[in-house]
């Protein structure tokens, strides 16, 4: 059996959750018999079984939402002789689609977000966010099946999309290599990245998105003590407006405190290894999160977790066993925006305050998310899980 996998994101151009759940994926099935293509947008790659695509020359300056559609032409193009073809986020939805009537084959789609729970977009897109809405309203009400990487992603597929059919969505659940995320005691590392690993520490990592709440943590550290350092390993600003935000945010921090280091270059996982393991505490303030892979790197490598009670972190996040939970209550408007920032941002605080207070339950909840990520969450099942999704299908 042939599968092409069609992806926005692929090593060595990760920059997100969706981006490290392809990678993994794609090397579990590849342990497998199954012949896998993988098709991904970006410069040439030498990875045998793999090719890139860049944006088309006739669109050049056009809208990103554009360009990735003349991306995925190209892509539905070049599945001719697949059984089957997988699709991971909007980028490539539209592949998949096209692939699946051009080629009368079935197309399964991944959810890892939903553009109608992501309005902010349009600050990036301006009309193309009305193009990628469209496009994955079209890809998910054609695909032959829907796999949603959490339970709570598969009530947000069929609330946004009540057109798809219950019967085609089926959850199986992000993953984690543990081989390769797990605890990395090197303090000359960490100092060599600004880091006192003998202080105690709050890292944050992601993209400086409104998704991830990074203006509402950096606003719950200022209530932290000021012998705890900041971590913030972000970079990649959706747009200007967050990136000034977030500046000003860390300027106000650093005017105060020290301690405060900000890391916007993408680290190798080596180094992020590194970071979450000397920190006390692994500080998630997303305010949507289909699951949070993130949260399970942070636990496979030993480090106690404060998260959102949002999305499909409680299916990953043992509230008082691997970390806490703090509530938060949300506009419905498909923001996902805290109806009261102050308390949320309070309740971080608290919680972050909490944790940091009692160094040997932080080490406690290590311990337990590092059991549970190995346990529970393995890429090698996940593959046998899809693998039997894709069985089904043909």
């Amino acid at each position: 059996m042939r599968v092409d996998i069609l992806t926005k994101e692929y090593p060595p151009e990760i920059y997100g959750g969706a981006g490290v759940h392809v990678a993994e994926l794609v090397r579990a099935l590849r342990d497998g018999d199954d012949d896998i293509e993988v098709r991904a947008f970006g410069a040439p790659r030498d990875e045998a079984g793999t090719t890139s695509y860049g944006d088309p020359d006739s669109l050049a300056g056009a809208n990103p939402a554009l360009r990735t559609l003349g991306v995925d032409l190209a892509m539905a193009n070049d599945t001719a002789g697949a059984d089957l073809v997988h699709s991971h986020t909007w980028y490539a939805n539209m592949a998949g689609h096209l692939s699946g009537l051009l080629h009368g084959i079935p197309h399964v789609l991944t959810a890892h977000s939903l553009e109608p729970l992501r309005p902010w977009k349009a600050e990036q897109l301006g009309g193309g966010y009305a193009v990628s809405s469209w496009a994955e309203r079209t890809a998910y009400e054609g695909a032959s099946a829907i796999i949603a990487v959490s339970d709570a992603m598969r009530e947000d597929v069929l609330h946004a999309y009540p057109a798809v059919d219950p019967a085609r969505v089926h959850t199986i659940l992000n993953g984690i290599d543990s081989s390769l995320w797990q605890p990395t005691d090197d303090p000359q590392r960490a100092r060599e990245l600004g880091v006192d690993p003998d202080r105690p520490s709050v890292i944050f990592v992601g993209r400086i998105t409104r998704q991830k709440g990074l203006p509402l943590f950096l606003r719950a550290a200022a209530q932290l003590p000021p012998e705890v350092q900041l971590v913030l390993c972000a970079g990649a600003p959706d747009t200007p407006e967050i990136a000034a935000e977030v500046s000003g945010l860390v300027r106000d921090l650093q005017a105060t405190r020290d301690g405060v280091v900000w890391i916007d270059e993408m680290l190798p996982r080596s180094d992020v290894s590194t970071l979450l393991t000397q920190a006390t505490v692994f500080a998630c303030p997303s305010i949507y999160e289909p699951l949070g892979i993130v949260n399970l790197e942070a636990m496979a490598c030993g480090t106690a977790v404060v998260a959102t009670r949002t999305g499909g972190i409680p299916e990953v996040v043992v509230d008082g066993v691997t970390g806490t939970l703090v509530p938060i209550e949300q506009a419905t408007d498909g923001t996902g925006t805290p109806l009261d920032p102050e308390r949320y941002v309070a309740d971080f605080a608290a919680a972050l305050n909490a944790t940091l207070a009692d160094p040997g339950v932080a080490l406690a909840q290590g311990v337990a998310g590092r059991e549970r990520a190995v346990e529970r969450f393995s890429w090698t099942a996940i593959a046998e899980e899809t693998r039997e999704l894709y069985a089904r299908l043909l």
